[in-house]
């Protein structure tokens, strides 16, 4: 039953937003009653962190089956943008954004495991580039690794990038197009040129 209330608040969260749906909704959808969530979860703060802990572990696991394939650094930052996406709903109730504003110490404790995880991700996807000759290999790895999950966080700002002008989907493909082309040496363009041209075809 716990596993069944995890999966059913974590979709109507990252559908409708943090904020927005209540635990009548959540027993609602699931067809159980609120004494019966309130049995497993005290409230729905820790409701809340229970999911987004769930998700992001989800999200790791998956990060690091991609990672262990070992594409090309190029294609592999694409798989992973793809494989987020598709587990955050492509953030259409701006779930991060919800969470930084309602539940800010949930969102920063969440913040610190992000960093950690995607800074060993892009690190290694960074060293992988320049020994294959794809990224300049005079960049910053550390700088560059930092200033990439920064940037990351940023996006998803909704007062910066209002989702009437912005989708996610758009800012993560132009974010990521922009990331590389800072970074890669003309053989490492050319792969991502074919990359974008197929993708778009």
């Amino acid at each position: 039953m716990r596993d069944k209330i995890l999966l059913g608040a974590t979709d109507l969260f990252l559908n409708y937003g943090f904020k927005s749906v209540t635990m009548d909704d959540i027993a609602n959808a699931l067809g159980v009653s609120k004494k019966t969530i309130y049995q497993h979860f005290d409230n729905k703060t820790k409701l809340v962190e229970t999911t987004t802990l769930n998700l992001f572990e989800s999200i790791s696991c998956g990060i690091d089956h991609i990672c262990a394939l070992e594409k090309n650094p190029i294609e592999e930052i694409y798989c992973i943008k793809q494989f987020v996406m598709e587990h955050l709903k492509d953030e259409k109730s701006s779930p991060q954004y919800q969470l930084q504003k309602y539940y800010p110490k949930i969102f920063n404790s969440l913040k610190i495991k992000q960093f950690e995880v995607m800074q060993t991700c892009v690190t290694e996807n960074l060293n992988r580039g320049i020994e294959q000759g794809l990224y300049r290999d005079t960049i910053d790895v550390d700088f560059i690794a930092r200033i990439y999950f920064n940037n990351m966080i940023a996006i998803k700002d909704k007062d910066l990038f209002p989702f009437k002008k912005f989708s996610m989907n758009m800012l993560m493909s132009n974010y990521l197009e922009y990331h590389l082309r800072g970074i890669c040496t003309p053989k490492g363009l050319d792969i991502l040129n074919q990359f974008i041209t197929s993708n778009q075809s």
